[in-house]
């Protein structure tokens, strides 16, 4: 089984950022299978365009636009892209990175698919860091991904929540719900009063913030992946106007859609 060395991945770079502990890739995917084979380093992977399908010997996942996954030293895996672009960002740590942050790796062995949007909201941040790329990104890329490990660190501790959790999730997806208290309680068979005070416990943000990161994290894969108008991807994504829209989108990432468009254009 083939080891892939330091920063390497199949395909053709569009950028590579090297910061000594890290190595971040834009690349899009060119081969139509890659046989097993594990990395060097633990690395993220993060689908940016289109789909690749992946899996381990314990499970497979088909990813889109907007999956994310890390992956361990020790995770043996194959992969295999349908036709059509697709485009992935990665980001590869070394042991000494951990070391320096104290970040603990407990309970991170194999591949995790991460869902949180809190911590795809931090990625797409360090995504954007990359493409700014002025004095100031190395350290804030640094201190992000701090945090996603945090985040990754508290969901570990809670990987046995409650099955209304699951559920809850299912239903906030859901096109057209009704997201009031009293229906989505009845719909959990929970007390009210309960899922009020446990949801920040297992969510780590509060309900109206959940929902308007799931939104502006579609909108952010959005402007990556296709060709639609600003217009077309405010209602894809369940905005009522655009001044809506632009103002959670610059309230999450700090500057308008159309600004942040013109940084993360594919090349």
């Amino acid at each position: 089984m083939k080891e892939l060395q330091k920063g390497e991945y199949y395909g053709n770079h569009y950028q590579k950022v090297d910061l000594g502990g890290m190595i971040l890739t834009d690349t899009a995917y060119t081969h139509s299978k890659v046989d097993w084979h594990y990395h060097q380093n633990p690395y993220f992977t993060y689908i940016l365009e289109g789909q690749l399908f992946e899996a381990n010997k314990k499970e497979s996942y088909t990813l889109g636009a907007g999956s994310l996954l890390f992956h361990n030293w020790d995770d043996a895996h194959y992969n295999i892209k349908p036709p059509g672009f697709t485009r992935g960002f990665h980001i590869e740590l070394n042991k000494e990175w951990f070391l320096k942050y104290d970040v603990r790796q407990d309970g991170l062995e194999g591949s995790i698919n991460l869902k949180n949007p809190l911590v795809k909201r931090r990625m797409n941040s360090i995504f954007m860091e990359t493409k700014i790329s002025d004095d100031h990104s190395p350290m804030s890329i640094e201190m992000l991904l701090v945090e996603v490990f945090g985040l990754m660190e508290g969901q570990q501790q809670n990987q046995k929540p409650p099955n209304w959790v699951r559920k809850l999730q299912e239903l906030i997806m859901e096109d057209g719900v009704d997201s009031s208290l009293g229906n989505l309680a009845a719909q959990l068979q929970i007390h009210p009063v309960h899922l009020s005070r446990e949801f920040g416990r297992y969510f780590g943000t509060s309900f109206g913030n959940y929902v308007r990161l799931l939104k502006v994290n579609k909108a952010f894969n959005m402007m990556v992946s296709t060709k639609l108008s600003m217009t077309e991807i405010c209602y894809e994504c369940g905005f009522s106007d655009q001044s809506h829209f632009i103002s959670n989108f610059k309230r999450v990432y700090q500057m308008t859609p159309s600004k942040m468009l013109g940084k993360i254009s594919r090349r």
